[in-house]
């Protein structure tokens, strides 16, 4: 069966542009157009009157939910997802829950969302097991992100976390470091609801493929932010246990880890080595190592697959890659004084 994906790559465009050419919106060029209904008409995919799930719609509006838009990574999907939703001819109504539990049992729980938008895209948001009636019960179309809470049909676009960790782990394992302290996030925080199982589980899994064992006393909790991450580091420095490595389950956890090992006198990497996840916009101006995952990437995903007519099959999982710059290097017993910065990328 020939999908919107086929006609997308034979006209050479995304999905979300083939999806407003067949719908007739005037923010596609008549020349793209054209291409696309030439490329569908060959590859003989007719769409539907209600081609997109959203056709139909009563508002014109895309609701999109995140935790906090403070934090980097949500304020980016937002902007990529609220850019590619205006292309598309729809307005958008963010709901940001400010962390309250409160904002989100009202949001979820009253019919707010039904009320005011045709869909609804969804960004790292802890899902409990009464919230799925909830959800289910707002009967629109909708898409995850970054979640690793699954919504029945709806699909879901996000990076393998566990793998971005055992990326991150096994860069300072191959340097040397055998004493690899952890920063996650802690239990009670909403935002680490999934993210800090799943990027512990692939720090642990690298240490074990080592024939390292992980140690608890090198394991400590701290919220997401650069707050978070200088406290965990001078929480790990009062236990007085060894380390050489610090992974930070994210870059602004690791970016006040740096403050604080600064603040102690110690040098980043030659003291202690500094590893994160996300590629964080200010991560290449201090240097740091990084797990890079596409956050506008998987905004305009996102919104093109709420485009899209028909669900995704499977969800859709966006790659990561290892990004080298000069906060890591061997460990200080094993560097040479001649040992300079390098910057690289491994897919």
């Amino acid at each position: 069966m020939i999908r919107i994906d086929d006609v997308a790559r034979a006209a050479g465009v995304s999905t979300a542009t083939v999806s407003r050419a067949l719908r007739g919106l005037p923010v596609v060029s008549e020349s793209t157009r054209q291409r696309v209904l030439e490329a569908a008409t060959r590859l003989g995919y007719i769409a539907s009157p209600s081609a997109s799930r959203l056709a139909g719609g009563r508002t014109g509006c895309v609701g999109v939910v995140v935790p906090r838009i403070t934090r980097w990574f949500f304020s980016t999907v937002v902007e990529a997802a609220e850019r590619s939703l205006h292309e598309a001819g729809y307005d958008v109504l963010l709901f940001n829950l400010g962390g309250s539990e409160q904002a989100r049992l009202k949001l979820l729980h009253t019919g707010a969302l039904r009320q005011r938008v045709d869909a609804v895209i969804m960004i790292s948001m802890p899902l409990l097991a009464e919230d799925f009636v909830a959800v289910s019960r707002l009967e629109l179309p909708g898409v995850t992100v970054s979640s690793g809470t699954p919504v029945p049909g709806w699909p879901s676009v996000r990076i393998d976390d566990v793998a971005a960790a055992r990326d991150a782990v096994e860069h300072l394992i191959g340097l040397g470091h055998t004493r690899i302290a952890r920063i996650c996030g802690k239990s009670t925080d909403e935002l680490a609801f999934t993210t800090h199982v799943d990027r512990q589980r692939g720090y642990s899994e690298a240490l074990r493929q080592a024939g390292l064992t992980p140690d608890p006393a090198l394991e400590v909790e701290g919220s997401l932010d650069l707050a978070g991450g200088a406290a965990a580091t001078e929480e790990l420095l009062s236990r007085g246990v060894p380390f050489t490595a610090i992974y930070a389950i994210c870059d602004e956890a690791a970016m006040g880890a740096l403050t604080t090992l600064r603040r102690h006198g110690l040098r980043v990497p030659e003291d202690v080595s500094l590893v994160g996840i996300d590629d964080h916009d200010l991560a290449p101006a201090i240097g740091l190592t990084t797990v890079a995952q596409p956050a506008a990437e998987q905004g305009r995903r996102a919104v093109e697959t709420l485009l899209a007519p028909t669900a995704p099959e499977s969800d859709v999982l966006l790659p990561t890659h290892l990004t080298i710059r000069e906060s890591t290097a061997a460990p200080p017993s094993t560097l040479e004084p001649d040992t300079t910065s390098r910057d690289g990328e491994r897919p």
